[in-house]
């Protein structure tokens, strides 16, 4: 009778221990409030549970792979996300590493943590920022990022040429990347925290024979932006199963997820004949780990929200007349790119493609508040669907004080040329506009009704005092038919009678941008800025960056500034649904030397130019005379504060 009577207590006890285990089938546990901080002495370690019949049993010289019940095994901090084991954890309940934890996480509000545990995940330090939204708000953006990336699997084009692959191109020829970090305006460039080398995950397990699918839990081997190489807990030095993926990814957990989503955790067969205790195994190597932020997902889904909108109108510049701008037709947006189609174009044909940050879109009225040209647009083609963006939608400019001593007509300076963008040349301020906006010419090759001039802000990382280019070894381009060379500031100054532009009204901030030569990343081709394209940081000029497009000739390289919106991480391309354009095959580079010798066609005045795919169309863009830049300076780098006019030392 009385070993009766201690039957159905038992029973419950497996139930409980089945529900909050650590085992391999269940996952780990998220550490339940419920757990006891005491554990019964009796429950040996090799006892095996019930399986539900659905699941799939392991065995291995006769033993049956389980993890330990949530009371001896590990557990997860419900503040900060440490994994570690359970007895050494604060608390009753063991729910937090520290008393600090504790404390911090009483001080959050109880919507948030209701609001984790649907999740199934233990909120972070930062838990309380939950509060901005309703619960049911954040319910749904998380529903909608999965749906978002399901469709993206589906419904999207293939993301990578065929051939290609950034995680096989970096790992062959021992790349590195440019961290995410870089990027504040790319997704999670603002909060991609601690992830870094050795951060765990848990992902689907594909070395094994078993349905469904099944988990196991890999570490971080080495960060490539978005791309993470991934290598399974057990195999230590053996990367013969190592594999790439996106971080950011819909496959891809943080430790404790398969608890709470009833997924199970099964080791990879190759390594399974090497332990018989998995338990102990997985405690060690886990404890003091780090995984991924519990919020990520929510991370990754809010920082993937674009405020601007198809079917807004807005101003942007005119591709074939770069004094002015024209309306245009927000058509898609695609990872912050927008597909804008000029509103005059019945066949949608008409089109240009930026960021939704870049100087280039305003909104409708700007040009008349700066007393900028402006093409005006017929109002009866303008339809009733369509409406203005916001103007707060738009990057806000640095206010200047315009007073006594500016900019003026007639000053000369030295600009990136918008039409060459591998070239920074001789430049005059064309007009003054409000606003600290100015329209440049680039001398000897503007166009007699100023249809090229093009508008910088003053404070635009595109324009540089006199004789910048002298001081930091950069090939300056002279203006066009000019015979004295070597080119001279002074000597031009004279015989044309100007002065140069005061060197403190240039923007001299210089952020620590994080780049490094030689690392890889996805630019735009703003010559042709449908484009994003596998490239490489050639050169670092304070906050200036050379961009090279990888198997391209040097004279499609860009001069890009550190922040600008055209550049994007290692993955962004996959993460968004956007095309990426893989490297020039030898046989296009081939025909780029043998086209860039027989260059002799004149600047075209349209803001689109050379395709990677046909080279030819480069030409139309290029001036007669080929210039290249000084060798032996593609070293030199600045990374942080400091003077932006001053020479820097190799």
């Amino acid at each position: 009778m009385e070993r009766t009577k201690q039957l159905p207590d038992h029973s419950s006890r497996l139930e409980r221990k089945r529900r909050d285990s650590f085992g391999m089938f269940d996952g780990y546990d998220s550490c339940s409030e419920d757990t006891s901080s005491s554990s019964s002495s009796d429950e040996s370690e090799e006892e095996v549970n019930p399986l539900p019949a659905s699941l799939p049993i392991i065995k291995n010289n006769g033993q049956v792979y389980t993890y330990p019940d949530g009371k001896s095994g590990m557990a997860t901090c419900e503040m900060c996300g440490m994994v570690g084991v359970r007895d050494a954890f604060y608390s009753k309940t063991k729910r937090f590493c520290s008393v600090s934890c504790s404390r911090s996480y009483s001080s959050n509000s109880k919507k948030a943590s209701i609001l984790a545990r649907l999740q199934g995940k233990p909120p972070a330090k930062r838990a309380k920022v939950l509060q901005k939204q309703p619960l049911v708000a954040k319910l749904a953006v998380y529903a909608q990022y999965r749906a978002t990336l399901k469709n993206q699997s589906v419904n999207k084009p293939p993301v990578t040429v065929e051939g290609f692959s950034w995680g096989n191109y970096i790992t062959s020829n021992n790349y590195s990347a440019a961290p995410v970090t870089c990027f504040k305006h790319a997704p999670m460039g603002n909060c991609w925290g601690d992830i870094a080398e050795g951060v765990r995950v848990e992902v689907p397990n594909t070395d094994n024979n078993l349905a469904p699918t099944v988990f196991w839990i890999a570490g971080i081997v080495k960060l490539a932006g978005y791309n993470a190489l991934l290598r399974y807990e057990g195999f230590e030095n053996d990367s013969s199963l190592d594999f790439w993926c996106i971080i950011c990814g819909p496959e891809v957990h943080p430790v404790g997820w398969c608890a709470t989503s009833g997924k199970p955790l099964v080791p990879p067969q190759t390594i399974q004949h090497k332990c018989t205790n998995w338990k102990a195994f997985l405690v060690k190597r886990l404890t003091g780990a780090k995984t991924l932020p519990p919020d990520f997902p929510q991370k990754v889904s809010e920082s993937m929200q674009y405020p601007i909108k198809p079917s807004m109108r807005v101003e942007v510049v005119d591709k074939t007349h770069l004094c002015r701008t024209r309306v245009a037709i927000v058509d898609r947006v695609i990872g912050g790119r927008l597909r804008l189609v000029y509103e005059e174009s019945e066949d949608k044909s008409d089109d240009f493609w930026c960021h939704m940050y870049s100087p280039l879109i305003h909104h409708i009225g700007w040009s008349r508040s700066i007393g900028h040209r402006f093409k005006r647009t017929d109002l009866l083609k303008k339809q009733e669907s369509n409406f203005d963006a916001p103007s707060h939608l738009f990057v806000k400019i640095k206010e200047v004080d315009q007073g006594n001593e500016w900019f003026k007509e007639g000053m000369k300076l030295e600009a990136i040329d918008p039409l060459n963008l591998s070239a920074i040349c001789v430049a005059t301020i064309r007009k003054v506009l409000a606003e600290g906006y100015l329209m440049i010419g680039i001398d000897g090759s503007e166009a007699a009704d100023g249809s090229d001039w093009f508008c910088y802000h003053a404070t635009s990382p595109s324009i540089y005092p006199v004789g910048f280019c002298e001081i930091n070894k950069i090939e300056l381009t002279p203006p066009r038919g000019y015979t004295k060379l070597p080119f001279k500031w002074f000597d031009y100054l004279r015989e044309t009678g100007s002065i140069a532009a005061p060197v403190k009204l240039f923007n001299k901030e210089v952020p620590n941008h994080g780049f490094r030569v030689g690392m890889k990343l996805e630019a735009v081709d703003l010559m042709e800025p449908r484009l994003v394209c596998v490239a490489t940081v050639t050169r670092i000029i304070h906050r200036l960056l050379r961009i090279h497009f990888d198997g391209w000739e040097d004279e499609y390289d860009q001069w890009v500034d550190c922040e600008s919106p055209d550049l994007y991480p290692v993955g962004w391309c996959q993460l968004t649904g956007y095309q990426l354009q893989p490297p020039a095959p030898q046989s296009n580079k081939d025909n780029q030397s043998s086209v860039s010798k027989q260059k002799k066609k004149s600047k075209s005045q349209q803001y689109k130019g050379h395709k990677k795919i046909t080279p030819m169309q480069r030409e139309e863009l290029m001036d007669g005379d080929d210039y290249t830049f000084l060798q032996g300076a593609s070293d030199q780098e600045s990374n942080g504060s400091g003077n932006f006019y001053t020479k820097q030392e190799p």
